[in-house]
């Protein structure tokens, strides 16, 4: 499997909100994980980012991504993948109680290969303009 195909089997599984069980498979254990958004700023592993992710599901359950590119640099072992999300606001679990709001906001995936599977993650995301679009801010 190439590294285009392993980022989009990855993408797929975890903005699908499933268990890091399943989506461990593309990625090496400890993998690292960054993001410059203050809703993010503990979390530091992919593991802990899937279980992040898989919790938004709670109060946005149609929560789905839009994939806009996958572009991948062989010399640097890398794939980017940007994408819009888009969901609303029907369930529990949020900040406030649900809002009914709906969001569509960019975000960007860098991936960094260590052979056949990710090493580091890096989310460029802004939080603050998703969290107003959902009412949460």
């Amino acid at each position: 499997m190439s590294i285009s195909q392993s980022a989009k089997a990855f993408f797929d599984a975890i903005e699908g909100g499933k268990d890091w069980e399943i989506c461990k498979e593309w990625c090496h254990a400890g993998a690292s994980f960054s993001c410059q958004a203050d809703g993010l700023a503990t979390v530091t592993t992919v593991e802990a980012y899937a279980a992040w992710l898989k919790g938004l599901f709670t109060p946005i359950p149609d929560m789905h991504p839009e994939i806009k590119a996958l572009a991948t640099d062989a010399e640097r072992n890398t794939v980017v993948v940007t994408a819009v999300v888009h969901g609303t606001q029907t369930g529990p679990g949020g900040p406030v109680p649900p809002t009914g709001n709906k969001v569509a906001a960019d975000y960007a995936y860098i991936f960094n290969f260590d052979g056949n599977k990710i090493r580091h993650m890096t989310k460029i995301w802004n939080d603050g303009y998703t969290m107003k679009l959902l009412g949460w801010a």
